[in-house]
């Protein structure tokens, strides 16, 4: 009995016969599966017991992970539960001795803001000597009374400006935004924000006046009013 064909599964005949890929196969029908050009027992490749050309033979590849929504669901899942055993060992070893406090996001925006601070201060104090060294020399007493006075008074005008531009400052939400960690602020659109202090080019401090929560916020959420 003469075999079927593994195209077209009719008889193969031995005059027409040939055997590769664990079938038999009608010289015809023995073609690339993609674009059906005839191959021979030379140039023909197998992949998955079916015959290929060498343009159109399947390649094997790296699969490339893309961040659908499960995923990044899963990702930020993965950093609330670290943030959480961090938090958790913290508060078990309080009190234990001297620990070293790992460069989490929210240390590494305290440190950042710390050292803004400073050099704030590090700039009114360099402003202040120099007011003071590029002025003329008093020449009585009354004149040195009333220029150390008006020296006081611009440097407690200078500070006051700059506390009222830093602290007193409204902003205004943009944009609604839930909070993703629990150091955030959630916003609506139209939500009024005091108190607000930058801490770097993405992020800001302040208290949503709706709430009254405090907290971190992203700063392209909000405009100053």
């Amino acid at each position: 009995m003469n075999p079927p064909c593994g195209r077209c599964n009719k008889p193969v005949y031995p005059t027409e016969k040939i055997n590769c890929l664990d079938k038999f196969w009608h010289k015809g029908c023995f073609s690339c599966e993609v674009c059906k050009m005839a191959l021979s027992m030379n140039n023909y490749k197998g992949f998955d017991k079916k015959p290929y050309c060498s343009m159109h033979y399947p390649k094997t590849s790296f699969t490339i992970v893309t961040d659908t929504p499960e995923n990044l669901r899963l990702k930020q899942q993965t950093m609330l539960n670290s943030q959480a055993l961090y938090k958790e060992d913290f508060e078990k070893n309080k009190g234990k001795g001297f620990s070293v406090v790992t460069d989490t996001p929210e240390m590494q925006r305290l440190k950042k803001t710390q050292d803004q601070i400073s050099n704030i201060k590090y700039h009114e104090e360099f402003e202040k000597s120099k007011i003071r060294s590029d002025a003329p020399p008093p020449e009585n007493r009354q004149g040195e009374l009333l220029y150390h006075t008006l020296t006081w008074f611009t440097a407690s005008l200078d500070l006051t400006l700059c506390v009222c531009a830093c602290v007193c400052k409204r902003y205004q939400a943009l944009y609604s935004y839930m909070a993703a960690e629990a150091d955030e602020v959630s916003l609506q659109e139209g939500d009024l924000i005091l108190d607000v202090e930058p801490i770097d080019e993405g992020w800001v401090f302040g208290c949503n006046q709706r709430t009254g929560q405090r907290g971190m916020l992203p700063a392209n959420y909000v405009r100053p009013v």
